[in-house]
């Protein structure tokens, strides 16, 4: 098994470029596109657990004003073989004056390479709180 195979890290690195674009301007369309369509699908959030691409794609339709801004760090993606990887990121959400400093955010996605594209089938979303 090859590990980042340059071609097919490309490949998941535009993916996800293109999750992270539609999450910030709440593309709702593009981010269905994304992820798996499948009862076998599921995404983790800070308040809510998914399961399956109905509820995912529900929730994403019922999100008022979609994700909130945020910039992202310390971004690992790795792909195995040519057709499955991941994608882990730390997040900042852009702060305002009233909020403070906003606590820092954790994202894993994990990918499959199908015939139509590179798909999400897990994700997990969570925010460390301070002690």
């Amino acid at each position: 098994m090859i590990v980042n195979d340059p071609p097919t890290l490309a490949a998941l690195t535009e993916a996800f470029d293109r999750y992270e674009a539609a999450l910030m301007s709440n593309d709702v369309t593009t981010l269905d596109e994304l992820f798996w369509p499948s009862r076998l699908t599921l995404r983790f959030g800070v308040g809510e657990n998914l399961y399956g691409f109905e509820a995912i794609a529900r929730y994403r339709q019922l999100r008022p004003g979609g994700s909130p801004q945020r910039r992202l760090a310390h971004t690992v993606i790795t792909t195995f073989g040519s057709s499955f990887g991941t994608a882990n990121t730390e997040f900042q959400r852009v702060a305002t004056a009233a909020q403070g400093a906003p606590p820092l955010g954790r994202q894993s996605q994990t990918w499959v390479c199908f015939e139509q594209g590179w798909r999400i089938v897990a994700a997990h979303v969570s925010l460390l709180v301070p002690d």
